[in-house]
């Protein structure tokens, strides 16, 4: 039987899973809500909701945090889910990449939105292309995310298998490689970009 500290890190485990697959949903990478790990999480919460009295003060804090987050999250999700049922979220690569920027240019004077696309804050779609540029992955954590989104929406696009392919793994993969070329070529910024070519999909990274 599993611990505490167990149930309570599965929890935060899923609660960051359910995020990402709801953006995969919201984009067009999954054809259905994340019921499993919403089930999965419920009956957790559930569970500790009815010992709260056999938990320490510290396992109780932790516990509150994380059902307080999940609450959250389904409050965003419920709200985005309504107004996709109502016809106001297009499902389509790079969807919310594009919003984002829709959104900027609505905001900022025309100085200011070049120099955030200089800077490449946030992903976007250039071309065929999905881009986006880090320059300090480890402080760049929903960046990684939308990027591993986009990753695992075009190869559900193009017919390839996904199992293997985890969020933890697809990280450490943007910091290492990140490190290596800024080191090799002296830059402070790395560019990556997802195609698909030939009905492969590519990962390409480039310095800027």
């Amino acid at each position: 039987m599993a611990t505490v500290d167990e149930d309570l890190n599965q929890l935060e485990k899923d609660i960051r899973q359910l995020k990402i697959e709801y953006e995969m949903y919201f984009g067009g990478g999954r054809q259905r809500p994340p019921a499993d790990t919403i089930w999965r999480i419920e009956q957790i919460i559930k569970r500790y909701s009815e010992r709260g009295a056999d938990m320490s003060f510290g396992h109780r804090f932790r516990f509150n945090n994380l059902a307080q987050s999940y609450a959250k999250t389904q409050e965003v999700f419920r709200k985005r889910m309504k107004q996709k049922e109502e016809g106001y979220v297009q499902r389509h690569y790079g969807a919310a990449a594009k919003a984002i920027e829709a959104e900027r240019a609505k905001s900022k004077p025309a100085a200011a939105q070049q120099a955030a696309g200089a800077s490449a804050k946030a992903g976007r779609q250039q071309g065929d292309e999905y881009v986006m540029g880090f320059s300090d992955p480890d402080h760049e954590g929903e960046k990684v995310k939308e990027l591993y989104s986009a990753l695992v929406e075009a190869k559900k696009k193009a017919g390839e298998q996904t199992d293997q392919l985890t969020l933890e793994n697809f990280q450490e993969f943007v910091r290492l490689k990140t490190q290596q070329l800024k080191q090799q070529k002296q830059s402070g910024q790395v560019e990556y970009a997802v195609s698909i070519e030939k009905g492969q999909v590519k990962l390409k990274a480039r310095v800027k």
